[in-house]
């Protein structure tokens, strides 16, 4: 199975602050990979070196196979790399269906059919109902929602998704869930950062856990849940 990304020995840095250090993980074609490990151990600074925002002193990524590190996060964003970000940061002050137009891309090799703002509705009848209402006003998880859905219509080959469960209640978590699933049966790259071991688990197809800027493991979802002493001490998990 190819390769939809790829971080092969990534240090990365904030100002003398070395964070990352060496990283290397594979996100396979359309499976899920979840980046587990403790406040501060680095994950989100994985994904701020994906998108652009934080770039690697060494190392290299690739977009199934095209080196991204380094270039400017609209060019990552325009070669399929889409983003949810931590805390959603939608646009309070536009509509859900500004939303949605501000991020519309057409497909460049995405899985699965195009998405488009009707697509989204379709997929998310919450967001369907609140078009015209401004974002700022709906709930946590219908926010949430409309995160996911802003990455979609871009159409990403790659979709990066930071504590998509972050404050949200547990019914919504469950859906978030079930998004997830329903994207990975379609053929979407996903690489997951999630607090929430639990959902982490039960949608990931593989797993890699940062301890304080290192990989300490690289296998599978499965294999990774009869580790009970790798996951208590990386993850604090009893």
């Amino acid at each position: 199975m190819a390769d939809a990304l790829s971080l092969q020995s990534i240090d990365a840095f904030y100002g003398e602050s070395h964070v990352l250090h060496g990283v290397s993980l594979t996100l396979r074609a359309g499976r899920l990979l979840a980046l587990l490990g403790r406040n501060g151990a680095g994950k989100t600074t994985c994904m701020n070196a994906i998108i652009g925002f934080v770039p690697p002193r060494s190392g290299a990524i690739l977009l199934h196979g095209e080196p991204i590190a380094r270039r400017a996060p609209e060019d990552i964003a325009r070669l399929g790399v889409g983003l949810v970000p931590q805390g959603r940061r939608v646009f309070p002050s536009l509509s859900v269906e500004e939303n949605l137009a501000v991020s519309a891309r057409a497909a460049r090799g995405a899985p699965g059919r195009t998405w488009d703002k009707e697509r989204a509705y379709a997929s998310f009848p919450r967001l369907g109902e609140r078009r015209r209402q401004l974002a700022g006003s709906l709930s946590g998880g219908e926010q949430q929602m409309l995160a996911i859905a802003r990455a979609l219509v871009s159409n990403p080959r790659v979709l990066l998704l930071d504590e998509p469960s972050e404050g949200l209640a547990p019914l919504i978590v469950q859906e978030v869930g079930e998004t997830l699933l329903a994207l990975k049966a379609e053929g979407q790259s996903i690489l997951l950062v999630e607090q929430n071991t639990t959902l982490a688990l039960r949608v990931a197809d593989d797993v890699a856990i940062l301890n304080t800027g290192r990989i300490v493991y690289d296998g599978s979802a499965a294999d990774v849940q009869d580790k009970p002493e790798l996951l208590h001490q990386n993850l604090g998990i009893l």
